[in-house]
């Protein structure tokens, strides 16, 4: 065989001894690191426990190469897979979270007709619109625009533009639709003088979208605060700076929207805007014994400041309520009155109101009181006394009327005389006492 060396009968032996004793040395070095290892890799435990994690077994033979268990590779899927999935949620979050573009702003007038456009899509872009998160029909769009006409209250909302294959928003517009102001109405009054007035202003008409005012108050050329009320919005009150002061008042009254502006102004004197408010605690009540008296009360309003410096004169109406037409009383001085002219047994209506002893003009009518005048009781009739009554009426009404006439002496022919009319009423008077004993016969 040449040179050739052939293997003895102990060389495989000793090799096969050789490589197992290398595989338990490899094995014992691994398995400090792989413990560790597992102990550091949170990973590791999200590991299915049926993937072996054997070391790769050497295949006898020369040459050959070493050969891991099936399922011995599984151990870094799990971190792959969270990979992959971590970034496709970050792609999602970062769609769903990024800062988007704020939508436009738009306000148009009632009536009129609008495009929006897509932003700044091509007009033969393949859009989608929606409104409030609802479609809009495809007849309603020019290309990418889309076409509103005779704009109506119900046409106010979100409107979005969307890419119709992938629905990337590409443009979003809140519209608004009203109307521009029409001239506001203002009013001064002063109800706490002499401490100071107030102004009041509304819009005749509706606007339906957002509105600026503002309040310019002058006296003279001084321009004095108007501090805005706490409860209601359109009104501010002013403090009398000089009391009894011949200047007159200036207040000036801007408003304005997103579609307009209109404004107006009033000028007046202290004394011709002072009114109170109306009399409290109106209360009416009956006079015992007095069918056509009403006892009327009432207290002066809580908000006039100084009923002693500057007091205040009533006027009282009153009608009972099967009437239209008021009675009316001016009383100088006093919180009390009493109606005399009542008709007994008509509930009344009553209302008072104030007015200062010297300016302004009078108060609305306060809160209407009711009350009727005072009525006697009937009184109920004894059995005893109703007995008599009752057989009298009865009598009466069973006897019959007196249907025999009394004749003239001509009419009884010359046979007649001063006899004839007494022969003809005997029959007459009996018949009268028949009918009566009857009738007390029928009562017993």
């Amino acid at each position: 065989m040449g040179g050739l060396k052939l293997p003895s009968a102990e060389e495989p032996v000793q090799s096969g001894r050789r490589r197992r004793r290398r595989r338990r040395q490899r094995r014992r070095r691994l398995q400090p690191a792989r413990r560790g290892a597992r102990q550091r890799d949170p990973a590791a435990a999200l590991a299915p426990r049926s993937v072996p994690r054997s070391l790769p077994a050497v295949v006898e033979g020369r040459g050959a190469e070493p050969r891991w268990p099936e399922g011995a590779m599984a151990a870094p899927v799990p971190w792959a897979c969270c990979a992959v999935l971590a970034a496709a949620a970050a792609v999602v979050y970062a769609q769903r979270h990024s800062p988007q573009e704020a939508p436009h702003v738009q306000y148009e007038r009632l009536g009129s007709d609008v495009t929006l456009p897509c932003g700044t899509a091509n007009w033969d872009a393949a859009v989608t619109w929606r409104v409030n998160g609802t479609d809009l029909a495809l007849d309603l769009l020019n290309g990418s625009q889309l076409v509103l006409h005779g704009l109506e209250l119900g046409h106010s909302g979100l409107y979005a533009c969307f890419h119709r294959d992938s629905w990337h928003l590409r443009h979003q517009v809140l519209l608004h639709v009203g109307l521009p102001p029409r001239e506001p109405v203002l009013s001064c009054r002063s109800n706490t003088y002499p401490k100071g007035f107030y102004c009041s202003w509304h819009l005749p008409t509706p606007t339906y979208i957002p509105n600026t005012f503002n309040v310019t108050v002058l006296h003279g050329s001084k321009i004095m605060v108007c501090e805005k009320d706490p409860a209601l919005k359109n009104r501010c009150h002013i403090r009398y700076m000089h009391l009894f002061s011949t200047i007159k008042y200036k207040v000036s009254i801007s408003v304005s929207n997103a579609l307009g502006h209109n404004a107006t102004a009033i000028t007046f004197d202290e004394f011709t805007i002072v009114k109170p408010d109306p009399p409290e605690n109106v209360v009416a009540r009956p006079v015992p014994s007095n069918p056509r008296r009403l006892e009327v009360t009432w207290q002066t309003p809580s908000t006039w400041p100084d009923p002693e410096s500057f007091p205040l004169k009533f006027f009282l109406r009153y009608r009972p309520l099967i009437l239209d037409q008021w009675q009316h009383v001016e009383l100088s001085d006093g919180t009390t009155h009493t109606i005399t002219d009542a008709y007994a047994g008509k509930e009344y209506i009553i209302q008072v109101a104030a007015k200062d002893y010297e300016i302004g003009t009078w108060s609305d009518w306060s809160v209407a009181a009711h009350a009727t005048p005072w009525t006697e009781e009937p009184r109920h009739l004894t059995t005893e006394a109703q007995a008599p009554e009752t057989t009298t009426s009865t009598t009466s009404s069973l006897a019959p009327p007196p249907t025999t006439k009394i004749c003239d002496p001509g009419e009884l022919g010359s046979g007649g005389g001063p006899s004839a009319p007494f022969l003809i009423h005997v029959p007459v008077t009996l018949a009268l006492a028949a009918a009566a004993a009857t009738a007390n016969s029928l009562l017993i």
